[in-house]
């Protein structure tokens, strides 16, 4: 019975990374019409598709604050509901300034979530499962992902102008989202660290784990010294820090928000019209969805460090053979598609899958809601960088010197993961913290 509320409990919060997913996807499809419908320049433009990721990089930044004063599940609640007025907000708009707040909220969503949602999954589940249910959030990222492409190809076979019902059909999910979130309980570490609710942490571990529910409370209450405030940047967290740092950046600079948000625009690029180019879009995001789910069904059993190894040299490979097909002579049309397919199975496999369970996994009880939000953060301003840019590289460098600067990034991360990233599977987040802090 424990294992199937824990799993119930973790399908719910990731619920909000299927909103995740699909608010972050769903301009893909009305990104062209918005552009015409309000007459938009380059860098106007840039605005519109970027303003959702600096709504992220505020959300993920101050993520941590909410999350740790009013608790996990009041912070979701708050997620919740920024999603829903963003969907109708943007829907609604007749006014372009009015549209860029509605999509800023939208983001702002979307980086709170990254940051609390990883965190009560992480911290509700047994060591033994926890790779496969914090990776629950990053299936329903991409679930989110691959429903607003076939949405949006649905969707668009009403009317050439049908941007207003793309972005507005998220209002469904999102009311629901916000119903289930009551009937989830509060994390029991965060009840034990933040307000000593010992009773009522007691009562939700021993669901997850009746055997272990004494010795898993002593376990967090002596992770922690209750008069210390720790600074996250201090000698003591410095390698979670920069591990933190670091795979957040190379999860952006393989190049693949820019990939999930103009991916229309990189086909038509390529010869391919209008609707195939839609539905070749449609075809990444079931990709991704596929490849996610195997990577969950791998992660515990041959750990994060080799879902990385695995995936960053197939990476090098898939964009290298982009930027060759974009360098060519004579440019086969279906060259780019087939080779961002097979790029979008191996991201899924390895930095998809493994980012948001890492990165929740590295750091103490006392500071995990400051490196998520440290991680997040970092992850959402490359975002932000990459996808703001990509418009201006694409036309000015051109597509083979773009995704080659993607290769030589994917690159440098092989390097990382060969000799820094350590392995997280099996092991409870006080034993992790133990390895990784200085002591």
């Amino acid at each position: 019975m424990g294992r199937k509320n824990v799993f119930i409990w973790s399908l719910v919060i990731a619920l909000g990374g299927f909103l995740f997913g699909f608010d972050t996807a769903v301009i893909s499809g009305a990104e062209q019409s918005i552009q015409s419908y309000w007459k938009l320049t380059a860098l106007q433009h840039g605005l519109t598709i970027s303003i959702a990721l600096i709504g992220t990089v505020v959300g993920a930044l101050t993520g941590a604050i909410p999350t740790d004063r009013y608790g996990r599940k009041t912070t979701l609640y708050i997620i919740a509901i920024l999603y829903l007025l963003s969907s109708i907000g943007t829907a609604a708009s007749t006014n372009w300034y009015g549209f860029l707040l509605f999509r800023f909220l939208g983001g702002f969503g979307v980086g709170a979530s990254s940051v609390t949602a990883p965190i009560y999954i992480s911290e509700i589940s047994p060591a033994k499962r926890r790779g496969k249910l914090v990776g629950l959030f990053q299936f329903n990222v991409v679930f989110g992902i691959v429903a607003s492409y076939l949405s949006n190809y649905l969707i668009g076979q009403i009317a050439d102008n049908s941007w207003r019902l793309m972005l507005g059909i998220q209002a469904i999910p999102s009311a629901i989202f916000l119903l289930l979130l009551r009937w989830i309980p509060e994390s029991p570490r965060w009840l034990i660290l933040h307000k000593n609710k010992i009773d009522e942490a007691r009562d939700t571990i021993r669901i997850i784990d009746p055997q272990r529910t004494e010795e898993i409370i002593n376990e967090i209450k002596t992770s922690t010294d209750p008069t210390e405030r720790p600074a996250l940047f201090s000698r003591r967290y410095r390698t979670p820090v920069v591990l933190a740092i670091l795979f957040a950046v190379f999860n952006q600079v393989s190049g693949i928000n820019a990939i999930i948000y103009y991916s229309p625009r990189i086909f038509e690029m390529t010869g391919l019209g209008k609707n195939s180019a839609l539905l070749s879009t449609a075809g990444l995001g079931l990709v991704n969805f596929a490849f996610t789910l195997l990577a969950m069904n791998f992660i515990d059993r041959i750990g994060r460090r080799t879902l990385m190894l695995i995936g960053s040299f197939g990476l090098i490979f898939t964009l290298a053979m982009v930027a060759w097909s974009f360098y060519g002579e004579h440019f086969n049309s279906w060259a780019v598609p087939l080779f961002l397919f097979i790029y979008i199975a191996f991201f899924a496999f390895s930095q998809g899958a493994v980012i948001w369970v890492f990165i929740s996994e590295i750091f103490p009880n006392s500071v995990r809601a400051k490196g998520q939000t440290l991680g997040s953060a970092t992850h959402w301003i490359m975002a932000a960088i990459i996808a703001f840019s990509f418009p201006w590289l694409a036309e000015k460098a051109g597509g083979g010197n773009t995704f080659l600067f993607f290769c030589i990034m994917m690159c440098m991360q092989l390097l990382f993961v060969w000799k820094l990233m350590p392995e997280t599977k099996g092991r409870s987040l006080e034993q992790i913290e133990y390895t990784l802090v200085a002591h």
